[in-house]
């Protein structure tokens, strides 16, 4: 009998070396996880401050009419005088000391018009508001405006508060960096929030509060839950923002002007020359003579005439406002300043000598940027839709208060619980970068440098956090070296 023997058969890879596992995988979350952390721990406390005064800021209109009652609003008539009487009354309280840049007619019955002069010691965007009872002529106050928006002090002193914390040109660096960071913050959570819900056994976990938790997951769960409902908003904050801030606003205005996307003025030099509007005149802008320009004194009959000719063109709306020529061969402008829905901003420019109309922008003929423009600060604002605009910024600015409360709160709880020196939590691992695929390294850099281009300080501030980035790994190292 013979046996048969089968030859044995080789495994595979048996005497082969293992396979190398993906070094470069999960580099990218690691990344992201870096970026939100070191970026939300420098930038949250100008975060924090950028949102609390928005939220102060978007409850002012209601605050302002309470406040200023007696200047705002006189009793209603069944008649009222001449816009010249008016303004005739104005500058005899004011000893025609004051030249007047602007005037605003009662928009609705029960109010005040307005008389705005340039006057001495004002600042930028500032106007001396002189308000009349436009039934008799009486001085019902005299305080301060803003922009055109025409912010009393109150409002004024929160908007500058949330604009540049009342330190003036530098003040506005922090409102930048909010604005800047707030957006790639908020989209680096987000690659967070996909890279996790992917791998997450319970999902639901990721779209509302986990209260059964305890200690450090349960504040990241409403940390993770509530950042995902708040995305849209706080991106549209930052978008927003940004067109007011210094540096990335210019680059946003010197792009649109490129593609022939800025807002359209009317023209006021009767010669033809014209000049883009400001959209921010809300918070700054309203235009002020200065000294050499003052020179121009206007008829208060006039002003009737010019509102009368505007009336019959395109301005249709209570919301309005007057100004006389600012120099000699300059046109008057009466301007529409309705920034509620549905937006009117329609204005003409009226030859005072003449009385012949010289120009007419519509905002129905606004290209798409403008509009979006014209309706995103407006929305920023909080005038876009009355209260409920209003109140969707305080739940807002207070979400993101909490997230930025609850970001430090969990760096708190990381900390370890064992060792000296530590009351904070360690930073996240790092080496993405050195993890990181070529094309990887590429689109970060490239990415960066666009960022960094179009948004100055952002990129300033993000080349800072990878020196002090690169400076602390040295030192960690350099202590790893003398224990060894």
């Amino acid at each position: 009998m013979t046996t048969m023997t089968r030859p044995p058969v080789d495994e595979p890879h048996a005497d082969g070396p293992p396979p190398k596992p993906n070094r470069s995988r999960g580099w990218f979350p690691q990344l992201l996880l870096r970026l939100h952390f070191y970026a939300a721990i420098f930038v949250g406390p100008f975060i924090l401050v950028a949102a609390t005064s928005g939220a102060l800021y978007a409850l002012t209109p209601q605050l302002e009419q309470l406040v200023y009652a007696e200047q705002l609003h006189a009793p209603e008539a069944d008649e009222y005088l001449p816009l010249a009487d008016q303004i005739e009354a104005a500058n005899a309280y004011t000893k025609d000391q004051d030249t007047i840049v602007a005037v605003r007619p009662a928009p609705n019955p029960g109010d005040t018009t307005r008389v705005m002069y340039a006057g001495t010691g004002l600042g930028e965007s500032e106007t001396r508001a002189v308000f009349v009872d436009p039934a008799t002529a009486q001085i019902r106050g005299d305080l301060t405006a803003y922009g055109t928006s025409g912010a009393l002090p109150l409002r004024t002193w929160i908007d500058q508060l949330h604009r540049n914390l009342h330190l003036g040109e530098v003040g506005r660096l922090y409102s930048e960096l909010a604005a800047s960071w707030l957006g790639v913050i908020a989209l680096a959570g987000l690659g967070l929030w996909i890279a996790r819900i992917r791998k997450a056994r319970t999902k639901k976990d990721f779209v509302r509060p986990n209260n059964r938790a305890k200690g450090y997951r349960r504040i990241l769960s409403w940390h993770t839950s509530t950042g995902i409902w708040l995305l849209v908003g706080a991106l549209f904050l930052s978008a927003t923002g940004i067109t007011w801030s210094q540096y990335g606003g210019g680059n946003v205005g010197t792009l649109r002007a490129a593609f022939d996307w800025s807002t359209p003025s009317v023209t006021t030099d009767l010669s033809g020359e014209s000049a883009a509007a400001d959209e921010h005149a809300g918070h700054g802008g309203a235009t002020a003579p200065t000294s050499d320009t003052a020179a121009v004194t206007a008829n208060p009959a006039t002003f009737d005439a010019v509102l009368s000719i505007a009336r019959e063109v395109n301005v249709n709306t209570g919301l309005v406002e007057i100004k006389p020529p600012a120099t000699v061969g300059t046109a008057w402008v009466v301007q529409e300043i309705q920034r509620s829905f549905p937006t009117e901003v329609d204005a003409v420019a009226i030859d005072g000598q003449t009385m012949q109309v010289t120009d007419r922008v519509d905002f129905k003929d606004f290209n798409l940027a403008a509009k979006l423009t014209r309706w995103g600060i407006d929305t920023h604002m909080g005038s876009m839709f009355g209260l409920p605009n209003q109140l969707l910024l305080v739940a807002l600015a207070s979400g993101i208060i909490a997230m930025v409360v609850w970001g430090y709160v969990m760096w708190w709880q990381r900390r370890p619980t064992r060792g000296p020196g530590r009351i904070v939590g360690r930073t996240p691992a790092r080496g993405a970068i050195r993890r990181a695929p070529w094309w990887g390294i590429v689109a970060v850099l490239i990415v960066a440098a666009g960022i960094g281009t179009l948004l100055p300080l952002l990129g300033l501030s993000l080349a800072a956090f990878v020196v002090v980035d690169v400076l602390l790994g040295l030192r960690t190292r350099l202590r790893s070296a003398e224990i060894e």
